[in-house]
């Protein structure tokens, strides 16, 4: 064990290539793209993601590498949940001040589980499912499955796989949703921008774009409100997946298969 922490250490070419992907894509910058109502943010994260992914197949990265990276995926994470942790304190009476609809927003989450996990089950996901259901799949969630299961386990593959497809895809869904239906439903635009707020830097920033662009007279509140409210996500979203989220994910992953199997062996006999 210790000599793959110092082989880890040591692999410089492992460390040289992720520090020339980071300044890469922040020389690349964060650009707007305007389609309609919405809003297209791509992100320095969105690249990084990319060009990662396309480094495992060149000879810059091997097999070995890029299991070794897995570890440090986590010392990441987990750096960033103590950063969530020390920006709560201060933010605690803006937090108050919000209400209970930021609070209450939260079991808006247990959505992905209630709708996503019976068709990810029927698709034929195993437990591949409880990570990629209990929650959006962000950094808390990443650091959550990968302290209870692992991060090479089914679960931790499953959480990954959405981290990835929520970075690349995520904050290009929600920058066209968020325009789309402020544009539609009868709203107050501060009840938009507190849904912005899910826990995702990206994913708030670039469904906060086009509220903003529709609202510039409220710019300011808009802002306020999401950053509150993606405060708030990022702190107490992970409590909520220790707590209701993760054991609701097993005890409904473990009903949904049964009916699955039911359904199965009742066809078959039939």
């Amino acid at each position: 064990m210790e000599n793959t922490k110092t082989n880890l250490w040591t692999d410089w070419r492992l460390h040289f290539v992720v520090f020339a992907i980071v300044i890469i894509t922040e020389l690349i910058g964060t650009h707007e793209i305007s389609i309609g109502p919405g809003t297209i943010l791509l992100l320095p994260m969105l690249y990084a993601v990319i060009i990662g992914l396309l480094t495992f197949f060149t000879p810059l990265i091997n097999k070995v590498q890029s299991s070794k990276a897995e570890s440090l995926v986590f010392m990441s994470v987990t750096l960033l949940i103590a950063k969530f942790g020390v920006q709560a304190g201060p933010a605690l009476p803006e937090l108050i001040q919000a209400g209970p609809a930021l609070i209450f927003q939260e079991f808006g989450n247990l959505a992905t589980i209630l709708v996503a996990l019976p068709v990810a089950v029927f698709l034929g996901l195993k437990r591949e499912t409880i990570g990629m259901t209990h929650s959006i799949g962000r950094e808390a969630n990443l650091a959550l499955i990968s302290e209870k299961y692992g991060i090479s386990s089914p679960e931790g593959r499953g959480v990954v796989s959405m981290y990835i497809f929520g970075t690349i895809f995520g904050a290009i869904f929600l920058g066209l949703t968020s325009g789309l239906l402020a544009s539609i439903l009868p709203i107050s635009p501060l009840s938009f921008a507190m849904a912005t707020g899910i826990g995702s830097g990206s994913m708030t920033a670039a469904s906060l774009g086009p509220l903003v662009a529709m609202y510039p007279e409220q710019a300011d509140l808009i802002t306020a409100y999401s950053g509150a409210s993606n405060l708030l996500t990022s702190v107490t979203g992970l409590y909520m997946s220790i707590f209701i989220g993760l054991p609701l994910t097993e005890k409904y992953y473990q009903l949904v298969s049964k009916f699955k199997n039911r359904k199965i062996k009742g066809d078959s006999e039939s």
